[in-house]
């Protein structure tokens, strides 16, 4: 066979096979683009949320009542805004005031405040101090500081930093607090002082 002849059968050979190369191709392009969809759709809908306020309040008070129509917590601010990324509504001038079933009540202000999305969490910062009236036989309580964790369902006012509390004409000074407004009870860490006065 001649050199001819034997390029003829290479090209023939060569368009016979170009379909099944070019199909080959077009499958796995298909299979590429079918297992890169999901990552682009998922990457699209992660950066939509939104990273500015979606909405404000001015001069608000939000109450939350139990199944009983008894009011547990009531939130006062002269203005919030509510950023959604993190779903916390970050407040000035807060006031916070929770009433337990027992009847214990606490009234907390601040500065500023940060109340989580579902309100069981209020951060109040700047110039804190809640105030528990004396009720029974508990004594009015004080507690004073710079910022202050509000667990209102739990009744319980928290702080990672230095507190001061004054029952009465007692005073004491901690560098951490758990304090349980139901029981009246305290837990101060760090370095703490005490100063009690003398019974009538």
């Amino acid at each position: 066979m001649s050199r001819t002849g034997i390029s003829q059968v290479v090209i023939d050979k060569m368009t016979l096979s170009l379909p099944l190369i070019v199909l080959g191709l077009l499958a796995m392009g298909s299979w590429w683009l079918v297992r890169s969809m999901p990552e682009l759709l998922s990457a699209t809908t992660t950066s939509t949320v939104r990273q500015e306020p979606d909405y404000t309040l001015e001069n608000f008070s939000l109450r939350a009542f139990d199944a009983t129509g008894r009011m547990t917590h009531e939130l006062h601010g002269e203005q919030a805004k509510h950023y959604p990324a993190s779903d916390e509504l970050y407040i000035q001038n807060v006031r916070v005031v929770s009433i337990s079933e027992t009847g214990s009540r606490i009234n907390a202000q601040a500065m500023q405040g940060i109340a989580t999305g579902d309100g069981k969490q209020v951060t109040l910062i700047g110039e804190a101090q809640a105030i528990r009236p004396a009720l029974g036989e508990l004594p009015r309580l004080e507690l004073h500081g710079e910022r202050l964790l509000a667990l209102v369902e739990e009744h319980q006012l928290l702080s990672s930093d230095p507190v001061k509390i004054i029952r009465d004409q007692d005073v004491f000074t901690g560098n951490s607090m758990n304090f349980n407004s139901d029981s009246g009870a305290y837990i101060l860490q760090g370095r703490v002082r005490g100063v009690l006065a003398p019974q009538p």
